[in-house]
């Protein structure tokens, strides 16, 4: 419950929009600012506790503390490597990270890249810290993680051995912007060992908070060259690479001067006339500088001879450092990858180009509520969560001259750099796309069922279910309303996700999840009206007192389900007794009168009813899958969070639940729904509670 309350706070506090660029989260609760005052009040400078200079913050495996390549570790602050060193000098550029002892360099080419624009450089590296003014031993970083920025606070004792930096460092020594930079991210992520390994675009995203698409240009789309110009004109980041075979191809150069295995970065994308025809360009930058590709195109290659000289002025601005035109044509050829990280309004504000609209939703998947799988599972897909789309407006120039409109959706999980050191791998994910039938159309508090998603083809799909961080995909569909459903490979696993749309018109988007409600019928009768046979059987039961004790209760409620063979139930517990006494004693004596029991009996054969409707396999239980659709027979509108608390709260092992907690789970229901609507003032669809208020209702 409490780790429940944890995330309810932090949903709490997205919504006062804690966890945008503005308004970074505050990582372990660490405030950078108070922390450094603190440390020059006093004199002493700062030691991060939450990340400690210790052999547990290297690793758990290769680097970890029993491990001989971190024996001779010793952790020492900048003034102590070298006599004056600088945060950054002159500017952060490429030659400012140089790889150490860690495999992550997918981590430091999307960095270097990032070098290439000081504007998201800065975002990343809030500007004004040095070792001169102010020192306290102290940074500070943000990072985009999982759907929100946070604040990363570290101390500056690095990892050394020898006396040099073990792992990132500058080619001069003396720069440390990115060694400290890349501590900071070794914190979020829960060492430095959960670093080795990635790709290149998870680094873009979380350094900007964008969402990536990669392409493989052995089998490139039909727009792809359009797509490019698109990206750029939006202001994206795009890299590409050459793939390797072995470890001896890395920045192995070719005849025409590419490197194998290397970063580069594509700036540009235009088309020009050359003897009589239209030929597609790219500009391409290595961001090491110096070595240039040779071939048609490159900068004093003959084809300049033949453009005109407006062309050719306009397209000729190339840097001097490894930045030149090739063909496109030529670029698919020798290229085997491209990397789109398409930025959001937030990470760069320019009028100087277009921005991408773009929404974000977490969701969960909990085996026994919203962990459905696939569409191969017909019985559990439709538990998935899902999320509506609405697109209106038609792309302003499509790149195949076709109306419709442009999105991408992404699908990330949460945390698997962390899970690393558990031995835990990513979940196989990916996701669905089906047309919102006309009777959902404009409504966004439904839940899709199988009767919806089971008898229609999904009108788009992720390109593949992969055990990967993110699934990205581009479509370009119809206007109208369509529903993503988020899912895992296979039913029954557990994680977290965050799905982003970003679209190029405005589009209304949110999750397609049901208002949470109650119509809760009691008929009105009097003793009159009350069966005499029923009366006769009471006053047996009940005793001269004519009141139903909760131990009398528990006992009657056994002795019944006992003598039937087509219901399972482990019992009714005493909690349960209590429960339904709590609920339905009108006059507070602790018991149940005959008008009380009369009420509860008629719910009881009510719940009875629905329970054997559900119970599709005649089992006498009820799969927890099925416990949305039961408790809207019952009258309880309940959204995937409340399902997910029920599930957690009343389903067995086998996620089952039998009859004793499906009435135990009404009743419950039932009590929540009348006290939360005793306690709203005017119709607010909050409540107001002191502690002793709380802790009183919630014993109770």
């Amino acid at each position: 419950m409490a780790s429940t309350a944890d995330r309810l706070a932090r949903q709490q506090e997205r919504e006062r929009g804690i966890g945008t660029k503005k308004h970074a989260v505050k990582f372990s609760q660490q405030d950078y600012e108070s922390l450094r005052k603190q440390c020059l009040a006093s004199g002493r400078l700062f030691e991060d506790n939450c990340f400690p200079a210790e052999r547990k913050s290297l690793g758990y495996n290769e680097l970890g503390p029993y491990s001989s390549k971190t024996r001779s570790v010793v952790w020492k602050r900048p003034t102590e490597l070298c006599s004056y060193p600088k945060f950054i000098d002159d500017g952060a550029t490429r030659t400012d990270i140089c790889q150490g002892a860690l495999g992550d360099c997918w981590l430091l080419a999307a960095l270097a890249s990032l070098t290439l624009d000081h504007r998201i450089l800065a975002r990343v590296v809030p500007p004004g810290q040095s070792f001169t003014e102010d020192y306290a031993g102290i940074f500070h970083f943000q990072f985009w993680q999982f759907g929100e920025w946070v604040d990363v606070v570290i101390d500056d004792r690095l990892p050394t051995r020898d006396g040099k930096l073990l792992f990132v460092h500058s080619a001069e020594g003396s720069e440390f912007w990115s060694a400290l930079l890349e501590k900071a991210y070794a914190k979020v992520n829960g060492c430095y060992e959960a670093l080795s390994g990635g790709s290149t675009v998870e680094g873009f995203e979380d350094f900007t908070g964008g969402i990536a698409e990669i392409y493989t240009l052995d089998k490139p789309p039909p727009q792809l060259f359009q797509i490019i110009r698109r990206a750029l004109s939006l202001g994206s980041l795009i890299g590409s690479a050459i793939d390797i075979t072995s470890a001896r191809e890395t920045e192995a150069v070719t005849a025409l001067k590419l490197v194998k295995g290397h970063a580069y970065s594509v700036t540009g994308a235009e088309e020009v006339h050359f003897r009589g025809r239209l030929v597609q360009l790219v500009r391409i930058r290595n961001p090491w500088g110096q070595v240039e590709w040779t071939g048609p195109w490159s900068d004093g290659s003959s084809e300049w001879n033949y453009i005109a000289k407006d062309e050719k002025s306009n397209l000729n601005h190339v840097a001097d450092d490894g930045e030149f035109w090739m063909s496109y044509s030529d670029f698919i050829r020798h290229f085997s990858k491209l990397e789109i990280c398409n930025l959001t309004p937030d990470t760069l504000m320019s009028d100087n180009v277009g921005h991408w609209n773009h929404y974000q939703f977490e969701g969960m998947w909990r085996v026994g509520s919203t962990a459905g799988g696939c569409r191969n599972n017909p019985a559990t897909f439709s538990s998935n969560p899902q999320f509506v789309v609405r697109l209106d407006d038609v792309d302003d120039d499509p790149l195949d001259g076709e109306d419709g409109c442009t999105f991408l959706v992404g699908l990330m999980q949460r945390n698997g750099r962390q899970q690393k050191r558990l031995n835990r791998n990513f979940e196989t994910i990916g996701f669905a796309i089906y047309e919102v039938p006309d009777e959902y159309k404009g409504r966004s508090n439904v839940h899709l069922g199988p009767d919806v998603l089971l008898r229609q083809r999904a009108v788009a799909m992720s390109s593949t279910f992969i055990n990967t961080r993110e699934v990205c995909d581009r479509f370009r569909l119809p206007p109208g309303e369509y529903a993503v459903v988020p899912s895992t490979f296979s039913p029954h696993k557990n994680g977290s996700f965050v799905l982003r749309v970003f679209s190029e018109k405005e589009a209304a988007t949110s999750p397609l999840e049901e208002d949470i409600d109650a119509k809760i019928e009691e008929e009105e009768i009097s003793e009159s009206d009350v069966d005499p046979h029923f009366k006769q059987l009471f006053k047996q039961i009940a005793g001269n007192d004519m009141e139903v004790s909760t131990f009398e209760l528990v006992t009657i409620l056994n002795n019944v389900v006992s003598h039937r063979s087509d219901i399972k139930t482990d019992g009714f517990s005493l909690e349960t007794g209590r429960l339904i006494v709590s609920l339905l004693d009108k006059d507070e004596s602790s018991m149940l009168g005959l008008m009380e029991f009369h009420l509860l009996w008629c719910k009881i054969q009510k719940y009875l009813e629905i329970f054997k409707n559900h119970d599709t396999d005649n089992s006498g239980t009820m799969s927890s899958h099925e416990m949305r659709g039961a408790t809207t027979e019952a009258g309880f509108h309940v959204n995937s969070a409340v399902l997910q608390a029920i599930v957690s709260r009343y389903a067995d092992a086998q996620y089952a639940i039998d009859f004793d907690s499906f009435v135990g789970c009404l009743i419950k229901l039932e009590m929540l729904f009348k006290m939360f609507k005793s306690l709203e003032r005017d119709d607010s669809a909050k409540i107001e509670l002191d502690m002793q208020q709380w802790l009183c209702l919630a014993i109770y």
